[in-house]
């Protein structure tokens, strides 16, 4: 079996082809108007910014359309060949049909592809937990003079200190516990490390379902185009209640805060915090399915 029989084919006509990367385009430019425009402008968006500087992302990138792996994209006669052609991971075949080529990528990022799958296929599999109540953003401004935004804290500093003193940190994600300030560290129930994440990820929380945009980024030209924006619109809507529910003020920005240190603030994050776990299933399990696709016998 050859790596590229792994994968199921599937052809896409020249206007069919065309009329998805218009249509990508599109949506891709509505998502990232603000971004363009405040950039344009030298401006920045605490909130809003976060994903393309946190994920090192572009507009540029997330409006260049894939058809995922498994699509062969025809050529026209006496036209020229999809732009596809010319970007990395893609082969031209001698009749000018251009699709992604399996067998470089791996080489290329195989293992990444095998860790991806590991650690979606581990977060999956575990219920989702609700009560950690975003105290992770709280941790990382935990008796800190200097903080990472330049929004002022809601609370003040001693009133968010005392906000962390009065719950249990309970944070299970690694890339929010490795920004925890040197005193809250030692105040989360459960040790994080790199080594641990897919022993200890689970789906309902926040900044896991936001790394759905992350694996999805990796995982390139794999990943079709459509699943790439939902991964992104997602990220978006948790990013927006990771800061509405942090220990900063943004009222300033328009946004009402998400009082977590009160039971009605406590009981809106769990809502929507579920509410983007039951989000984040569907398009966690596809990245599984491009990535069994990948890996073919060789998937865990």
């Amino acid at each position: 079996m050859t790596l590229t029989s792994v994968l199921p084919s599937r052809r896409l006509a020249a206007e069919e082809w065309r009329a998805a990367v218009a249509a990508h385009a599109e949506r891709a430019d509505a998502l990232t108007a603000g971004r363009q425009a405040r950039s344009s402008r030298g401006e920045k968006h605490p909130i809003e910014d976060f994903l393309f500087e946190y994920y090192a992302l572009t507009p540029a990138q997330l409006r260049r359309w894939h058809p995922g792996a498994g699509v062969v994209l025809e050529a026209e006669a006496e036209a020229e060949a999809p732009p596809h052609a010319a970007w990395r991971w893609y082969r031209t075949d001698s009749e000018g049909a251009v699709s992604f080529d399996l067998e470089v990528f791996l080489a290329d990022r195989g293992q990444a592809v095998r860790l991806i799958h590991r650690l979606l296929l581990a977060t999956a599999s575990r219920p989702a937990f609700s009560g950690c109540f975003g105290l992770h953003e709280w941790a990382m401004v935990y008796r800190q003079s200097e903080h990472r935004h330049t929004l002022p804290l809601r609370l003040g500093q001693e009133g968010t200190d005392s906000v962390v003193e009065a719950h249990k940190l309970r944070c299970s994600h690694f890339d929010a516990f490795r920004f925890f300030t040197p005193e809250a560290v030692p105040l989360n129930q459960t040790p994080l490390s790199r080594e641990t994440q897919p022993e200890l990820e689970q789906p309902g929380c926040l900044h896991a379902n936001m790394d759905l945009l992350k694996w999805a980024l990796k995982l390139g030209p794999a990943v079709p185009g459509e699943l790439l924006l939902k991964t992104f619109e997602l990220a978006r809507d948790v990013r927006l209640l990771d800061m509405q529910a942090s220990p900063y003020d943004v009222s300033s920005l328009g946004e009402p805060a998400v009082e977590i240190e009160t039971p009605e603030g406590k009981a809106e994050y769990v809502t929507r915090q579920r509410e983007f776990a039951e989000r984040a299933a569907p398009l966690r399990a596809r990245l599984v399915e491009v990535c069994a696709g990948l890996l073919g016998d060789s998937a865990p």
